[in-house]
């Protein structure tokens, strides 16, 4: 089997990768050697690599950068999925693809389904959508697995944000008011590579008849300002100097950015469980393991 990852300095794709390259050769090219800024040219870089399985990660994630450059975000996250499932049809090759919550408009209070309306309130999670869209009608053999709020021992993001922040304030003032399930790296790595791997000699025939979105993200939920003093006390508790000393709850228009972000950030975790078999861990304890690696606990 030859896995053709996109993105695999990621945080989805460098938790990815050494899982599924315990059972399968796995691609892993470069950036300039697989460019998604450049959907022209997907085409015939994949007819050179000739992957039996495509799994696409890479994306353009910066949420606020996105408003300013939109035909960027369309590009990378609209365009080239198109070509990569274009090419993926004609070889009936199967792909999966990645997804956001931000496709929604983050109203009520209900967790989102898999077939729930969409909405989008930004640039980034309507290219999102966008390539959602060409992935679904283009005749590949697809899943798309849609995620929220991902995070990483390592690399940039909310984790890494507020431990460094905690470092150099006494107070930190996080937004309370929007809610979702913080979604560790490896929680959705263990999920696709189960996926992958477990249906490895039928991936076609299971992609054609689950194909659809999958929802992947840990159980439960809380707010960005419950996450961060999560994250702030795991840190303490693991012996780490801080130099916060209060975490302050604040309204979304307490903190202003160029993208608008979704209120409700809750997906059903349903289809994965009753169609996969699939059971994910909840936040607190994915954000466990996470916190051991950053402190030095665990590696």
């Amino acid at each position: 089997m030859r896995i053709l990852l996109t993105g695999a300095a990621g945080q989805v794709g460098s938790a990815l990768a050494p899982l599924l390259q315990r059972e399968a050769t796995v691609l892993t090219p470069a950036l300039e050697d697989f460019d998604l800024s450049r959907p022209s040219e997907l085409s015939a870089k994949l007819d050179r690599f000739m992957p039996s399985l495509i799994v696409n990660p890479a994306a353009y994630t910066a949420v606020d950068a996105a408003e300013d450059e939109p035909e960027l975000a369309f590009r990378i996250n609209s365009q080239a999925p198109a070509a990569i499932s274009h090419w993926a049809a004609c070889h009936h090759v199967p792909l999966m693809h990645f997804s956001t919550d931000y496709v929604f408009d983050g109203s009520g209070g209900e967790p989102r389904r898999e077939d729930s309306a969409t909405g989008p309130l930004s640039v980034y999670g309507a290219s999102k959508l966008a390539g959602d869209t060409a992935v679904a009608a283009s005749g590949a053999p697809y899943l798309i697995v849609r995620t929220s709020w991902v995070y990483a021992a390592s690399g940039t993001n909310f984790l890494g944000t507020i431990a460094r922040l905690a470092k150099e304030r006494k107070e930190l003032r996080v937004v309370a008011d929007q809610v979702g399930a913080p979604t560790s790296a490896k929680t959705i790595a263990d999920v696709v590579a189960n996926i992958i791997l477990k249906d490895r000699p039928s991936m076609n025939t299971v992609f054609e008849q689950r194909k659809g979105v999958v929802n992947v993200v840990c159980r439960g939920e809380t707010s960005w300002h419950g996450f961060a003093t999560a994250i702030v006390d795991g840190l303490k508790a693991r012996g780490l100097d801080l130099g916060v000393q209060s975490i302050s709850p604040i309204r979304t228009d307490e903190f202003p950015v160029k993208a608008k972000r979704p209120a409700n950030s809750r997906l059903s975790l349903d289809r994965l469980r009753r169609d996969f078999g699939i059971d994910t861990p909840t936040w607190q304890n994915a954000l466990e393991r996470e916190l051991d690696i950053m402190a030095g606990v665990a590696v």
